[in-house]
């Protein structure tokens, strides 16, 4: 039986546009019927008959044209939504996704060097746009658990309230209602004692880096760094004109006394305490002290990047290493991208008082704050207590899936340790396995992309847990393994 199915979708222009499908369904074949579904879909979108956003029919409907069941339709859309190949969203319906992936022979061919080139970088290439979170990607928040229909509600009222402030140019070191409350949140969430005009608002981490780079003017300094580290901050100072000096890290968080003995002189470390990037340690006590100690006698200066500080999924979230600065030596970085959604770019500095100036008159001519009406949204959220019951909410949600990744790898049979909100799985080469994991359609990130050497780094993929329900973990988990091992 063939079925030949027609339906429209409005396109830029607004006129209709026809597509055509056409799914074969053989009782006698060996193939289930789900595959038989999946796989007619599955062509036409990258075929190009199912163009990028057209909808599909509902269960009911499609079930109702084949003579099939209606669970064999919702079960052959699940295996296209698992391949990010579709969205579906309840009542709203099922679209094919914005940036399907490619076909897997394309991908092998056309886009395997920027696969390779991943695994040594340890930044997984962009998908475009629109491309929701792939299959164990790290450092992105949980798609399915944002508040979507509250902060639709806040940013229309804040829209309101931006579009009716007076026609003038707003501050571009943020603005005060939000600097307010950032000051207010550090002051009960980290533990730290910072005034308003000491936080600058930013597009995002990258945006506080490098404007915190560019005030310290410290070009053809040393900095330390964390080996294994976030790469964009290792990019961060080679644009600075900086010298990055790797300092290992272990179960204690980076090795001060490592990094005072190869480079005792350095002006800079740039360190990520709460959860560090990306084996999920906490800096020690002592070595925090030990830390603080020597950029107090030497002179330098310390970034604190709070990377998903406040998730930490063990205990309670650490003080802030600026929460123990007397000697206001400490930067900290803070963003809103790895707690509510990277679309936001909102992102934070926290800089001592001695630089505020220095801060205020650069952020004036090279750095304004991102869109007031984000900013008064974030505010919004962060005044109303939503932002402390939403943090509470994805501790529990990543704990959960975590804990399920680890627990399916475990009966697989596959060797891993917890390392923040990822999972670590232990390959023997991570460069071909991220290739492998990629052609099958995930989105792991390579271990030894993280680090400063990577042909001389441990092996392994690190899985993210943040958009991988705990019911489909298993799944995931095998699916994952059949393709790199």
């Amino acid at each position: 039986m063939v079925l030949l199915w027609r339906f429209s979708k409005k396109t830029q222009d607004r006129s209709k546009s026809m597509y055509h499908l056409s799914i074969a369904i053989d009782r006698r074949s060996t193939a289930s019927l789900t595959e038989q579904i999946s796989t007619g879909v599955r062509n036409a979108i990258r075929d190009g008959r199912l163009a990028p956003g057209a909808r599909l029919p509902s269960w009911q409907d499609l079930a109702t044209q084949l003579g099939v069941a209606r669970g064999t339709v919702r079960l052959a859309y699940e295996v296209l939504r698992d391949e990010q190949l579709i969205s579906t969203a309840g009542a709203a319906g099922s679209h094919v996704a914005a940036q399907p992936v490619l076909p897997m022979q394309a991908q092998r061919g056309a886009d395997m060097r920027g696969v390779h080139a991943a695994a040594h970088s340890g930044v997984i290439p962009r998908r475009g746009a629109a491309a929701r979170p792939g299959i164990f990607q790290v450092a992105v928040p949980a798609q399915d658990a944002f508040p979507y229909k509250t902060w639709s509600r806040i940013m229309a009222r804040s829209a309101r309230r931006a579009a009716a402030s007076p026609l003038t140019y707003p501050d571009r070191c943020g603005e005060a209602e939000l600097r307010a409350e950032i000051a207010a949140y550090l002051c009960i969430a980290r533990g730290m004692d910072c005034a308003p005009e000491q936080v600058f608002i930013t597009n995002g981490h990258a945006g506080a880096l490098s404007f915190a780079l560019q005030v310290l003017s410290l070009h053809g300094e040393r900095a330390w760094i964390e080996n294994p580290c976030y790469p964009v901050s290792r990019d961060g100072l080679a644009l600075a004109g900086m010298q990055a000096m790797p300092v290992p890290v272990d179960q204690e968080g980076m090795q001060v006394d490592v990094g005072m003995a190869v480079a005792g002189d350095a002006a800079l470390a740039i360190v990520s305490p709460g959860q560090q990037a990306p084996l999920g340690v906490t800096l020690s006590l002592p070595r925090r002290l030990a830390l603080l100690d020597w950029a107090a006698q030497a002179g330098a200066w310390i970034i604190e990047d709070d990377y998903m500080g406040e998730l930490q999924l063990q205990a309670r979230a650490a003080p802030a290493l600026a929460a123990l600065d007397r000697a206001g030596r400490v930067l900290h970085i803070g963003t809103f991208s790895k707690t509510l959604s990277p679309a936001l770019r909102v992102g934070f500095l926290v800089v001592p008082q001695s630089l505020v100036g220095r801060f205020a008159e650069t952020a004036a001519t090279l750095y304004p704050a991102p869109s007031p009406t984000v900013q008064l949204a974030v505010a919004e959220f962060l005044r109303s207590g939503l932002y402390l019951r939403h943090l509470r909410h994805m501790k529990r949600l990543y704990g959960e899936r975590r804990m399920a990744i680890a627990r399916a790898l475990d009966q697989l049979g596959a060797r891993n340790v917890p390392a923040g909100l990822s999972v670590l799985l232990q390959v023997f080469s991570d460069g071909d396995a991220l290739a492998a994991a990629r052609a099958a359609g995930m989105m792991p990130s390579a271990l030894s992309g993280w680090f400063a050497a990577p042909d001389q780094a441990p092996q392994g993929l690190l899985l993210g847990a943040t958009n991988v329900p705990a019911e489909r973990a298993h799944a995931y988990c095998a699916r994952l393994l059949a393709s790199v091992t």
